[in-house]
C-alpha cells in the first residue's frame, strides 16, 4: 500500500467515475489527493469517503477546468495544503455523439474547451509547481477514441487525439527541461461509469453493455479499476523510464 506513498496528486473530474476510483486508489497506495470537479457535492463526498478511510489523505475543491484562473487556485492550494505535487491526473472530461455535418460548432468549442484546452491548463500551470517539488509525472486521461476514429464522434475523436499528441509534446519538453517530469496517455475503451448512461438511450444500461461488450476481443466492458490501475503504474516511480507514449485500456479492440 504504498507504491506513491509520500506522493501529492491532483485528480480532475473526481466526483464520480474514473475520477473517483483513481483518487481513492492514489490514496490507497499513500499518496495525498486534492479532488477536483464542478459537481462540488460529489467530490466532497468522495473526498469525506476517501478520509473516513484513510485519514487527511484528500481534500476537496470545486473546479471548473475550462477556467485558467481556477487552475492557478487550485494548483496553488495543492502546495499550500500538501506542500507541493508530484501527479497531475487530467482526467475531466465529456463525451459528445455527431458526425461532422451534424455537429454544431458551438457543441464542437465546448468539447475541445473541456476535453482539450483543460489538459493544456493543467499541464501548463502544474509543471512549475511539480518542477519545485522534485518533479513527477502528468498523465492525461484521453479514448481509444483519441486513436480509432468513428463516423459519428467527430469532436470528441478530435479532441481526444489531441490529447494524445499534446502529451508526447510535453513529455519531450519536460525531457529537454531535464525536469523530472514525464508526461502519458491513457487511452480506455468503454468503461462501466455514469458516462455510459447517456449511450444507453431507448435499449437499457444492460443491454447497451452487453451490445458495447461484443465489439471488445475480451468480451466485457472495463471496469474503471482497470484504467486506476493503470493511472496508478504511471504515477509510481516503476514507470520512471516511460514518458510520451500511451496506454491502451480498450480488451484489444485496437488491435483488430
Amino acid at each position: 500500500m504504498s507504491r506513491v506513498i509520500d506522493k501529492v496528486a491532483l485528480v480532475t473530474g473526481a466526483a464520480q467515475g474514473l475520477g473517483a476510483a483513481i483518487a481513492i486508489m492514489l490514496a490507497r497506495e499513500g499518496a495525498k489527493v486534492m479532488l477536483t470537479d464542478i459537481n462540488v457535492a460529489g467530490i466532497e463526498k468522495q473526498a469525506a469517503a476517501i478520509n473516513e478511510q484513510y485519514p487527511g489523505a484528500a481534500r476537496a475543491m470545486s473546479h471548473d477546468v475550462t477556467d485558467a484562473e481556477r487552475w492557478q487556485e487550485v494548483v496553488s492550494a495543492c502546495h499550500s495544503e500538501f506542500g507541493g505535487l508530484n501527479i497531475l491526473v487530467n482526467n475531466a472530461g465529456i463525451g459528445s455523439v455527431g458526425n461532422v455535418v451534424q455537429e454544431s460548432y458551438e457543441n464542437w468549442r465546448n468539447v475541445h474547451a473541456i476535453d482539450l484546452d483543460s489538459v493544456f491548463f493543467g499541464c501548463k500551470h502544474a509543471i512549475p509547481i511539480m518542477e519545485t517539488s522534485g518533479g513527477g509525472s502528468i498523465i492525461n486521461i484521453s479514448s481509444i477514441s483519441g486513436i480509432i476514429a468513428g463516423h459519428n464522434m467527430a469532436a470528441y475523436n478530435s479532441a481526444k487525439a489531441a490529447v494524445r499528441h499534446l502529451s508526447k509534446s510535453i513529455a519531450l519538453h519536460c525531457a529537454r527541461a531535464g525536469n523530472n517530469i514525464r508526461c502519458n496517455s491513457v487511452h480506455p475503451v468503454f468503461i462501466d461509469t455514469p458516462i455510459l448512461d447517456g449511450l444507453a438511450g431507448k435499449l437499457g444500461r444492460e443491454a447497451a453493455l452487453e451490445k458495447l461488450a461484443r465489439q471488445i476481443p475480451l468480451g466485457r466492458v472495463g471496469k474503471p479499476d482497470d484504467v486506476a490501475y493503470a493511472v496508478l503504474f504511471l504515477a509510481s516511480n516503476e514507470s520512471q523510464f516511460i514518458t510520451g507514449t500511451e496506454i491502451r485500456i480498450d480488451g484489444g479492440i485496437s488491435a483488430m
